[in-house]
Protein backbone atom coordinates (compact mmCIF):
# COMPACT_ATOMS: atom_id res chain seq x y z
CA UNK A 1 0.00 0.00 0.00
CA UNK A 2 0.52 3.63 -0.39
CA UNK A 3 -0.39 6.87 -0.21
CA UNK A 4 -2.18 8.92 -2.52
CA UNK A 5 -4.65 11.42 -2.69
CA UNK A 6 -7.81 10.40 -4.05
CA UNK A 7 -11.31 12.17 -5.01
CA UNK A 8 -14.99 10.93 -4.27
CA UNK A 9 -17.10 13.46 -4.99
CA UNK A 10 -16.76 16.36 -6.60
CA UNK A 11 -16.51 19.53 -5.10
CA UNK A 12 -14.06 22.41 -3.53
CA UNK A 13 -10.61 21.69 -2.11
CA UNK A 14 -12.04 19.62 0.72
CA UNK A 15 -12.66 17.18 -1.79
CA UNK A 16 -8.83 16.10 -1.89
CA UNK A 17 -9.02 12.96 0.54
CA UNK A 18 -5.50 11.22 1.91
CA UNK A 19 -5.84 7.48 1.77
CA UNK A 20 -4.49 4.06 1.22
CA UNK A 21 -3.88 2.66 -2.34
CA UNK A 22 -2.67 -0.29 -3.71
CA UNK A 23 -0.30 0.14 -6.93
CA UNK A 24 0.54 -3.66 -8.36
CA UNK A 25 3.41 -4.81 -10.15
CA UNK A 26 4.17 -2.95 -14.06
CA UNK A 27 2.48 -5.02 -17.07
CA UNK A 28 3.21 -5.43 -20.33
CA UNK A 29 4.74 -2.57 -21.67
CA UNK A 30 4.33 -0.29 -18.45
CA UNK A 31 6.65 0.65 -15.52
CA UNK A 32 6.77 1.12 -11.80
CA UNK A 33 7.85 4.90 -10.33
CA UNK A 34 8.55 6.01 -7.02
CA UNK A 35 7.50 9.99 -7.60
CA UNK A 36 9.86 12.44 -6.12
CA UNK A 37 8.27 15.50 -7.07
CA UNK A 38 4.85 16.83 -8.77
CA UNK A 39 3.30 19.62 -10.65
CA UNK A 40 0.37 21.20 -9.68
CA UNK A 41 -1.34 22.44 -12.50
CA UNK A 42 -4.89 24.06 -12.85
CA UNK A 43 -6.32 21.42 -14.63
CA UNK A 44 -5.72 19.04 -11.68
CA UNK A 45 -8.56 22.02 -9.88
CA UNK A 46 -10.92 21.48 -12.84
CA UNK A 47 -11.23 17.77 -12.52
CA UNK A 48 -11.45 18.45 -9.15
CA UNK A 49 -14.57 20.68 -9.34
CA UNK A 50 -15.68 18.79 -12.87
CA UNK A 51 -15.10 21.18 -14.99
CA UNK A 52 -13.39 18.31 -16.77
CA UNK A 53 -14.90 14.83 -16.73
CA UNK A 54 -13.07 12.23 -14.95
CA UNK A 55 -12.98 8.70 -16.78
CA UNK A 56 -14.02 7.51 -13.26
CA UNK A 57 -15.04 8.44 -9.93
CA UNK A 58 -13.01 7.85 -7.30
CA UNK A 59 -9.91 9.57 -8.90
CA UNK A 60 -6.31 9.70 -8.47
CA UNK A 61 -5.88 13.66 -10.04
CA UNK A 62 -2.59 15.44 -11.44
CA UNK A 63 -0.77 14.78 -14.74
CA UNK A 64 2.76 15.51 -14.20
CA UNK A 65 5.53 14.13 -11.85
CA UNK A 66 8.95 13.19 -11.75
CA UNK A 67 10.22 9.96 -10.14
CA UNK A 68 12.55 7.05 -9.74
CA UNK A 69 11.67 3.81 -12.15
CA UNK A 70 11.75 1.20 -9.73
CA UNK A 71 10.54 -2.16 -11.71
CA UNK A 72 10.12 -2.67 -15.57
CA UNK A 73 7.37 -4.62 -16.99
CA UNK A 74 7.64 -7.25 -19.76
CA UNK A 75 8.86 -6.00 -22.94
CA UNK A 76 9.99 -2.83 -22.11
CA UNK A 77 12.93 -1.47 -23.32
CA UNK A 78 14.95 1.92 -23.28
CA UNK A 79 14.41 2.63 -19.73
CA UNK A 80 16.06 1.12 -17.00
CA UNK A 81 15.74 0.88 -12.69
CA UNK A 82 16.76 3.73 -10.95
CA UNK A 83 16.27 6.25 -14.08
CA UNK A 84 14.75 9.54 -13.23
CA UNK A 85 12.15 10.30 -15.61
CA UNK A 86 9.33 12.59 -15.60
CA UNK A 87 5.82 12.42 -17.71
CA UNK A 88 2.99 15.28 -18.38
CA UNK A 89 -0.28 15.98 -19.93
CA UNK A 90 -0.57 12.24 -20.63
CA UNK A 91 -3.33 10.94 -18.11
CA UNK A 92 -4.22 11.59 -14.34
CA UNK A 93 -2.88 9.61 -11.66
CA UNK A 94 0.21 11.71 -10.45
CA UNK A 95 -0.85 12.60 -6.59
CA UNK A 96 0.51 9.27 -5.59
CA UNK A 97 3.49 7.97 -3.84
CA UNK A 98 4.21 5.61 -6.75
CA UNK A 99 2.23 4.70 -9.80
CA UNK A 100 2.17 2.35 -13.20
CA UNK A 101 2.60 4.01 -15.87
CA UNK A 102 3.08 3.06 -19.82
CA UNK A 103 6.93 3.36 -20.78
CA UNK A 104 6.52 5.48 -23.65
CA UNK A 105 4.43 8.11 -21.66
CA UNK A 106 8.21 9.02 -19.32
CA UNK A 107 10.95 11.00 -20.84
CA UNK A 108 14.26 11.08 -19.53
CA UNK A 109 15.03 13.69 -17.25
CA UNK A 110 18.74 15.44 -17.63
CA UNK A 111 21.08 15.08 -14.73
CA UNK A 112 21.74 18.80 -14.83
CA UNK A 113 17.86 19.54 -13.60
CA UNK A 114 16.59 18.58 -10.23
CA UNK A 115 13.32 17.05 -10.25
CA UNK A 116 11.61 19.45 -7.94
CA UNK A 117 12.60 21.98 -10.97
CA UNK A 118 11.64 19.19 -13.63
CA UNK A 119 8.30 18.42 -11.85
CA UNK A 120 7.31 22.57 -11.47
CA UNK A 121 8.13 22.77 -15.73
CA UNK A 122 7.42 20.17 -17.92
CA UNK A 123 3.63 20.19 -18.49
CA UNK A 124 3.29 23.96 -18.08
CA UNK A 125 7.03 24.07 -20.29
CA UNK A 126 5.42 21.93 -23.06
CA UNK A 127 2.19 24.06 -22.82
CA UNK A 128 4.37 27.53 -23.71
CA UNK A 129 6.47 25.71 -26.79
CA UNK A 130 3.32 24.84 -28.35
CA UNK A 131 1.15 28.11 -27.80
CA UNK A 132 4.36 30.26 -28.86
CA UNK A 133 5.62 28.05 -32.07
CA UNK A 134 2.88 25.82 -33.01
CA UNK A 135 -0.28 27.19 -32.08
CA UNK A 136 0.64 30.45 -33.09
CA UNK A 137 3.79 31.43 -34.42
CA UNK A 138 5.61 33.87 -32.38
CA UNK A 139 7.90 36.24 -34.22
CA UNK A 140 10.40 38.92 -33.54
CA UNK A 141 7.74 42.24 -34.40
CA UNK A 142 4.94 40.81 -32.87
CA UNK A 143 2.74 42.13 -29.73
CA UNK A 144 1.67 39.10 -27.94
CA UNK A 145 -0.88 40.15 -24.79
CA UNK A 146 -0.16 36.92 -21.68
CA UNK A 147 -2.99 37.24 -19.22
CA UNK A 148 -2.09 35.56 -15.46
CA UNK A 149 1.87 36.36 -16.21
CA UNK A 150 3.05 35.59 -12.93
CA UNK A 151 1.97 32.41 -13.09
CA UNK A 152 3.05 29.14 -13.80
CA UNK A 153 2.33 28.86 -17.80
CA UNK A 154 2.25 32.98 -17.60
CA UNK A 155 5.80 33.45 -16.48
CA UNK A 156 7.09 30.81 -18.78
CA UNK A 157 5.22 32.19 -21.60
CA UNK A 158 6.56 36.02 -20.74
CA UNK A 159 10.35 34.93 -20.89
CA UNK A 160 9.97 32.54 -24.28
CA UNK A 161 8.03 34.86 -26.29
CA UNK A 162 10.65 38.09 -25.49
CA UNK A 163 13.05 35.76 -26.20
CA UNK A 164 11.68 35.34 -29.69
CA UNK A 165 12.03 39.01 -30.14
CA UNK A 166 8.14 39.54 -28.82
CA UNK A 167 7.18 42.97 -27.53
CA UNK A 168 5.28 41.25 -24.44
CA UNK A 169 2.12 42.85 -22.30
CA UNK A 170 0.98 40.53 -19.02
CA UNK A 171 -1.71 41.30 -17.09
CA UNK A 172 -0.97 40.10 -13.55
CA UNK A 173 -3.42 40.77 -10.52
CA UNK A 174 -1.06 42.37 -7.56
CA UNK A 175 2.46 44.91 -7.25
CA UNK A 176 4.40 42.09 -6.39
CA UNK A 177 3.55 39.84 -9.48
CA UNK A 178 4.23 43.08 -11.43
CA UNK A 179 7.63 42.94 -10.19
CA UNK A 180 8.06 39.36 -11.16
CA UNK A 181 6.58 39.52 -14.54
CA UNK A 182 8.94 42.53 -15.25
CA UNK A 183 11.68 40.35 -14.17
CA UNK A 184 10.51 37.40 -16.59
CA UNK A 185 10.56 39.78 -19.76
CA UNK A 186 7.39 41.86 -19.68
CA UNK A 187 8.03 44.95 -21.40
CA UNK A 188 4.64 46.30 -20.02
CA UNK A 189 2.75 45.34 -16.96
CA UNK A 190 -0.97 45.72 -16.45
CA UNK A 191 -2.56 45.44 -12.91
CA UNK A 192 -5.96 44.61 -13.90
CA UNK A 193 -7.32 45.50 -10.38
CA UNK A 194 -5.79 48.95 -10.83
CA UNK A 195 -6.46 49.54 -14.66
CA UNK A 196 -8.55 48.55 -17.03
CA UNK A 197 -6.66 46.30 -19.34
CA UNK A 198 -7.82 46.78 -22.84
CA UNK A 199 -7.35 50.76 -22.62
CA UNK A 200 -4.01 50.24 -21.31
CA UNK A 201 -3.55 47.74 -24.37
CA UNK A 202 -5.20 49.77 -26.57
CA UNK A 203 -2.59 52.36 -25.40
CA UNK A 204 0.32 51.40 -24.90
CA UNK A 205 -0.15 49.54 -29.29
CA UNK A 206 -1.20 53.24 -30.22
CA UNK A 207 -4.48 51.55 -30.89
CA UNK A 208 -2.92 48.33 -33.41
CA UNK A 209 -3.69 45.90 -30.89
CA UNK A 210 -1.86 42.86 -30.45
CA UNK A 211 -1.20 39.94 -32.97
CA UNK A 212 -2.35 37.12 -30.27
CA UNK A 213 -3.83 36.90 -26.69
CA UNK A 214 -3.29 34.32 -24.39
CA UNK A 215 -5.58 33.90 -22.24
CA UNK A 216 -5.67 31.12 -19.73
CA UNK A 217 -8.24 33.16 -16.90
CA UNK A 218 -11.47 32.64 -18.88
CA UNK A 219 -14.83 34.46 -17.88
CA UNK A 220 -13.15 37.58 -16.69
CA UNK A 221 -10.67 38.21 -19.45
CA UNK A 222 -12.38 36.88 -22.94
CA UNK A 223 -14.20 39.31 -24.26
CA UNK A 224 -11.55 42.26 -23.48
CA UNK A 225 -9.18 39.70 -24.58
CA UNK A 226 -11.03 39.68 -28.37
CA UNK A 227 -10.99 43.49 -27.99
CA UNK A 228 -7.17 44.00 -27.61
CA UNK A 229 -6.66 42.16 -31.07
CA UNK A 230 -5.77 43.58 -34.51
CA UNK A 231 -7.64 42.35 -37.23
CA UNK A 232 -6.76 38.65 -38.36
CA UNK A 233 -5.47 38.44 -34.80
CA UNK A 234 -5.71 34.92 -32.79
CA UNK A 235 -7.23 34.48 -29.74
CA UNK A 236 -5.98 31.33 -28.07
CA UNK A 237 -7.93 30.44 -25.14
CA UNK A 238 -6.43 27.73 -22.73
CA UNK A 239 -7.69 27.82 -19.80
CA UNK A 240 -10.86 29.12 -17.59
CA UNK A 241 -9.24 29.51 -14.01
CA UNK A 242 -12.16 32.34 -13.73
CA UNK A 243 -14.99 29.82 -14.92
CA UNK A 244 -15.75 29.12 -18.67
CA UNK A 245 -16.22 32.15 -20.64
CA UNK A 246 -19.81 33.22 -22.30
CA UNK A 247 -20.69 32.01 -25.71
CA UNK A 248 -19.31 33.88 -28.62
CA UNK A 249 -21.46 34.20 -31.48
CA UNK A 250 -19.57 34.00 -34.99
CA UNK A 251 -20.46 37.66 -35.42
CA UNK A 252 -18.08 38.73 -32.66
CA UNK A 253 -14.67 37.10 -34.75
CA UNK A 254 -16.16 38.38 -37.83
CA UNK A 255 -15.74 41.99 -37.17
CA UNK A 256 -12.18 42.06 -37.26
CA UNK A 257 -11.75 38.45 -39.08
CA UNK A 258 -10.16 36.86 -35.95
CA UNK A 259 -9.15 33.16 -35.57
CA UNK A 260 -9.92 31.56 -32.60
CA UNK A 261 -8.66 28.34 -30.96
CA UNK A 262 -9.06 26.09 -27.20
CA UNK A 263 -5.95 24.35 -27.73
CA UNK A 264 -4.80 21.18 -25.12
CA UNK A 265 -1.57 19.93 -24.55
CA UNK A 266 -2.84 16.02 -25.41
CA UNK A 267 -3.12 17.10 -28.89
CA UNK A 268 0.32 18.60 -29.58
CA UNK A 269 1.98 15.50 -28.36
CA UNK A 270 0.17 12.78 -29.61
CA UNK A 271 3.23 10.52 -30.60
CA UNK A 272 6.44 9.58 -29.02
CA UNK A 273 8.37 11.84 -31.31
CA UNK A 274 6.17 14.61 -30.21
CA UNK A 275 6.73 13.90 -26.96
CA UNK A 276 10.34 13.65 -27.00
CA UNK A 277 10.70 16.86 -29.06
CA UNK A 278 8.77 19.08 -26.93
CA UNK A 279 9.96 17.75 -23.64
CA UNK A 280 13.40 18.13 -24.98
CA UNK A 281 12.99 21.41 -25.64
CA UNK A 282 12.09 22.40 -22.84
CA UNK A 283 14.66 20.65 -20.47
CA UNK A 284 17.10 22.65 -22.68
CA UNK A 285 15.90 25.96 -22.61
CA UNK A 286 15.82 25.62 -18.85
CA UNK A 287 19.21 23.79 -18.55
CA UNK A 288 21.03 26.71 -20.93
CA UNK A 289 19.26 29.19 -18.53
CA UNK A 290 17.29 31.02 -21.36
CA UNK A 291 14.12 29.87 -18.73
CA UNK A 292 13.96 30.66 -15.38
CA UNK A 293 11.40 27.84 -13.24
CA UNK A 294 10.32 29.94 -10.51
CA UNK A 295 9.08 27.04 -7.80
CA UNK A 296 7.98 29.62 -5.12
CA UNK A 297 5.70 27.13 -3.38
CA UNK A 298 6.06 23.34 -2.39
CA UNK A 299 3.82 21.73 -0.34
CA UNK A 300 3.78 18.05 1.19
CA UNK A 301 1.58 15.70 -0.86
CA UNK A 302 -0.56 15.00 1.99
CA UNK A 303 -1.84 18.80 2.06
CA UNK A 304 -2.66 19.09 -1.52
CA UNK A 305 -6.01 20.64 -0.45
CA UNK A 306 -4.02 23.74 0.94
CA UNK A 307 -1.93 23.81 -2.30
CA UNK A 308 -5.32 23.55 -4.04
CA UNK A 309 -7.05 26.87 -1.88
CA UNK A 310 -3.98 28.57 -2.32
CA UNK A 311 -3.70 28.24 -6.18
CA UNK A 312 -7.65 29.10 -6.88
CA UNK A 313 -7.81 32.06 -4.46
CA UNK A 314 -4.60 33.57 -6.62
CA UNK A 315 -2.41 33.27 -3.22
CA UNK A 316 0.48 31.25 -5.81
CA UNK A 317 3.19 33.18 -8.46
CA UNK A 318 4.99 30.59 -10.58
CA UNK A 319 4.69 26.98 -10.22
CA UNK A 320 3.27 24.97 -7.14
CA UNK A 321 5.17 21.14 -6.43
CA UNK A 322 3.72 18.55 -4.54
CA UNK A 323 6.40 16.68 -2.59
CA UNK A 324 5.21 13.57 -1.53
CA UNK A 325 5.46 12.83 2.25
CA UNK A 326 7.84 10.15 1.60
CA UNK A 327 10.60 11.67 0.47
CA UNK A 328 13.51 13.25 2.07
CA UNK A 329 12.98 17.28 1.66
Amino acid sequence: MVKAIRVHELGGPEALKWEDVEVGEPKEGEIRVKNKAIGLNFIDVYFRKGVYEAPSVPFIPGVEAVGVVTALGPGVTGREVGDLVAHAGRGMGAYVEEQILPANNVVPVPPSIDPIVAASCLAKGMTAQFLLHRCFKVEPGHTVLIHAAAGGVGSLLCQWANALGATVIGTVSTQEKAVQAKEDGCHHVIIYKEDDFVIRVNEITSGKGVEVVYDSVGKDTFEGSLACLKARGYMVSFGQSSERPDPVPLSALAAKSLFLTRPTLRHYATTREELLETAGEVFAKVASGLLRVRVNHTYALSQAAQAHAALENRRTSGSVVLIPDNVDQ
